[in-house]
């Protein structure tokens, strides 16, 4: 009998999305979700096949240290990135890791993602930042965790609520949110206007970053203090 039943079955719901949404090929890709009364967070198993993936299969790990609490699977090996965000993001309660392509391609390129029009402006705040590259004393050292450092170097002045997305350097975009659900919606909406901006640098090179105005309307009348977008809970 699991200690954390909820925090498992929202863990394999939102992993379950992945495949669904085309934002992972493969067992690539993943998602954790965190209890941080308790303490903990749900992720998903190591290399394991969406298609046969059970809610019991969802490991706990701690987030101070990184000890299993619960589960007989290997965890993610993406696990302490995951962990090193819990830490360091207050108040967000879902990661997730995916390979998708297009977000995956200016990764590579080293290149942050500019805020082109309103499709981006409706979920992030500008632009998408990318990494630096790590060193290799880094990778050697402690890969996965000097990963979430580099990620978090990177966020320095940068409100995480407001732009929940990154660029891992030739690795591929990791995002965050309020719940399971959530953060997988704002990997997807990544995605998108990844898919988006590449297109519209194809047609035009030179094409520059929406006016602050319109960012700052699209952004604020969803998410500011006085947003007026969708309904009422």
């Amino acid at each position: 009998m699991s200690d954390y039943p909820d925090l498992k079955d929202e863990c394999h719901a939102a992993n379950l999305l992945l495949p669904e949404y085309n934002l992972v090929d493969l067992t690539f890709g993943n998602v954790s979700v965190a209890d941080p009364e308790r303490g903990v967070f749900a992720i998903k198993p190591s290399g394991i096949d969406y298609r046969s993936m059970k809610s019991d299969d969802i490991v706990i790990v701690t987030i101070e240290s990184g000890e299993i609490v619960e589960g007989s699977r290997r965890p993610s090996s993406d696990t302490e990135t995951h962990r090193r965000l819990f830490q360091a993001f207050a108040g967000i309660r879902s990661v997730v890791h995916t390979h998708s392509r297009n977000a995956v391609a200016f990764a590579q390129a080293c290149r942050e993602i500019p805020c082109l029009g309103t499709t981006h402006a409706d979920y992030f705040y500008g632009k998408i930042p990318v990494t630096r590259t790590l060193t290799p004393d880094e990778i050697q050292r402690g890969y996965e965790w000097e990963t979430g450092n580099v990620i978090v170097e990177r966020f320095q002045g940068i409100d995480p609520s407001q732009v929940c997305a990154v660029l891992v350097a030739h690795h591929g975009p990791f995002a965050w949110g309020l719940s399971g659900a959530k953060a997988v919606e704002n990997a997807l909406a990544l995605e998108i206007i990844a898919e988006m901006a590449i297109k519209t640098l194809q047609l035009n090179p030179q094409s520059l970053p929406i006016p602050a105005a319109l960012l700052d309307k699209h952004f604020l009348r969803k998410h500011g203090a006085a947003a007026y977008y969708g309904q009422n809970n």
